[in-house]
């Protein structure tokens, strides 16, 4: 199969493991990249350009092709994250949430093919204007933090009428038959995320995998964020299990005082996911195993054969 993700980066199965923050490090990365997908890590907010180059140096680990995820609104405060992966140059990078214009002209200038994730159309513009070379249609159904305008099919639908960027989706795409379904409707290939937080080469505890694979109600907000303290533009939303912590919180997040932070900030300590957070996309009621990342990609490759 020839299109843009087998002519740039040279997957064999059409399928872009999401830049998670977290849980998706150089490991797994390099797992999914070895097994024929493509693989990218996440760099959380506070990530110095030191750890950025360690995870690259796992994810590129026996010449592996790897990608970046950067976080745009987290630029202005740790610019050492985007001088790393400059000097690493990796095969994409994708910067998202905010104002991606700096740091895109910065990568294009050096030569190094550049993609976002849109939520909304008016991010379209915004990536147009950037010049980005690969566009994320990233609907609600997505784990983790975007925008929660708009579920994936109709974002990717209207993005395909608007754009001559490739366009792969992203957001509750599942298994071979998610996959089947968006190459169907004109996208390069899926941007998928939660189904690979149970894969054994995501950086997670037992007991987060395992509350993975029991949970499958997921809620959107501001919870998780207020809570750690974190600067995400209140737009960008996160997606996460529900537990007591959420329900408890959610839509007055506003009114969350210290003692309710040093519950969760505890809570993480101690893997007591009743408070503490995991980010996942609606699809986490797929996961039903542990698996390896091949495995995984093996699931997916079978759209091919549809």
């Amino acid at each position: 199969m020839t299109n843009w993700l087998a002519e740039a980066l040279g997957c064999s199965v059409p399928l872009v493991l999401a830049p998670m923050a977290g849980p998706g490090r150089g490991r797994l990365a390099n797992a999914v990249s070895k097994a024929g997908g493509f693989g990218m890590f996440g760099v959380g907010n506070d990530m110095s350009g030191e750890a950025v180059r360690a995870e690259a140096a796992t994810a590129g680990t026996d010449g592996g092709r790897y990608g970046v995820g950067l976080l745009a609104w987290a630029q202005s405060g740790n610019p050492d994250q985007l001088d790393a992966v400059l000097d690493l140059r990796p095969d994409l990078v994708s910067v998202s949430f905010g104002d991606v214009s700096v740091p895109v002209r910065r990568l294009r200038d050096a030569g190094i093919r550049t993609a976002t994730q849109v939520g909304a159309l008016s991010d379209l513009d915004l990536a147009h204007d950037a010049g980005v070379d690969l566009i994320v249609a990233r609907g609600a159904e997505g784990g983790g933090h975007g925008r929660n305008a708009m579920g994936t099919l109709p974002l990717l639908q209207m993005i395909l009428d608007r754009t001559d960027r490739p366009v792969l989706a992203a957001g509750g795409i599942l298994n071979h038959r998610g996959l089947a379904a968006v190459l169907a409707a004109g996208a390069q290939g899926a941007w998928v995320g939660t189904a690979f937080l149970g894969c054994a080469e995501a950086e997670m505890s037992s007991s987060a995998r395992a509350r993975l694979i029991e949970q499958d109600e997921t809620g959107y907000g501001r919870v998780f964020d207020v809570a750690q303290g974190l600067a995400w533009p209140p737009e960008f939303g996160g997606r996460a299990l529900v537990n007591d912590f959420y329900d408890e919180w959610v839509g007055r997040e506003d009114d969350m005082d210290d003692a309710a932070r040093l519950r969760h900030q505890e809570a993480r300590k101690t893997t007591d996911f009743a408070v503490a957070h995991l980010y996942a996309g609606e699809g986490v009621a797929a996961l039903v195993r542990e698996q390896t990342a091949e495995q995984v990609v093996r699931e997916f490759a079978r759209a091919l054969d549809q």
